[in-house]
């Protein structure tokens, strides 16, 4: 599916670092593999949020370099393959996001269905438990983050959260960062809104962070606090003395950040 000269499906940074914090980012791209062409979308819309999580790269590797982090992010976006969707959803490869049509996407054939699977969501997936075994392996502690993104409105509905934490089952990491994200008053921070974590709709967390026990949580930012370089670097210099404080609450690390 990918030619020689376009990028491999994972990004990884940082793969053999000793520090607890282990960043993903499932929508981290809007690029599409040449050979799918644009899939019958505009390039307009190909920019917008349906085509990937805006602004959460960013963020996430500037929390990354901060903490000397392994960083592992997709390269492809979601409209070709949503790496956070189990591959028995319908929507692994969307026909319609929000409210647009992906003309690529409507019948496709299993046996591309399987390509893309293969080429892009495997990779990605396999990456990241070979990178979690190695450190089970050296019994590395792990604070697993899962950044995403998420629009000022949806479907004509306006989203006033700047920034939400979402959980499942464990909600450790969760329960510290919004404690300390609620001493701001002029912030609005949602607890599993305008998503809620689940088995069924979520892949990466479930999967990769919950069956191994480790602590967690899926952060997502709101698009227009993110858009900019300035706004990624102020979200990540605001959240990284949390996550380095919950880290230590939890017993995982005595790392403090002045």
């Amino acid at each position: 599916m990918l030619r020689a000269h376009e990028p491999p499906p994972v990004l990884v940074e940082r793969p053999a670092s000793t520090t607890p914090f282990f960043i993903t980012v499932d929508h981290a791209s809007s690029r599409f593999p040449e050979v799918l062409g644009d899939l019958g979308v505009s390039k307009d819309e190909r920019e917008r949020h349906i085509a990937w999580d805006i602004g959460a790269l960013g963020v996430a590797q500037r929390l990354a370099a901060t903490f000397m982090a392994t960083l592992v992010a997709t390269q492809y976006s979601r409209l070709v393959i949503d790496c956070n969707r189990h591959a028995w959803r319908e929507d692994l490869i969307p026909s319609l996001s929000e409210f647009t049509e992906i003309p690529g996407n409507v019948n496709i054939e299993p046996e591309a269905r399987a390509l893309r699977q293969r080429e892009l969501y495997e990779p990605y997936h396999a990456e990241i438990r070979r990178l979690l075994d190695a450190r089970l392996a050296r019994q590395q502690a792990t604070l697993y983050l899962s950044m995403h993104s998420f629009t000022p409105c949806y479907k004509g509905q306006a989203r006033p959260w700047q920034i939400a934490m979402l959980s499942n089952r464990d909600r450790r990491v969760a329960e510290i960062l919004l404690r300390e994200l609620g001493r701001d008053s002029a912030l609005c921070v949602g607890d599993n809104i305008p998503y809620r974590l689940t088995d069924e709709g979520d892949y990466g967390i479930p999967v990769h962070a919950e069956q191994r026990g480790l602590p967690h949580v899926l952060i997502e930012l709101r698009q227009d606090e993110i858009t900019d370089e300035r706004g990624q670097a102020q979200w990540a210099d605001r959240l990284a003395p949390l996550l380095a404080l919950a880290a230590c609450e939890l017993g995982i690390s005595n790392y403090r950040r002045d």
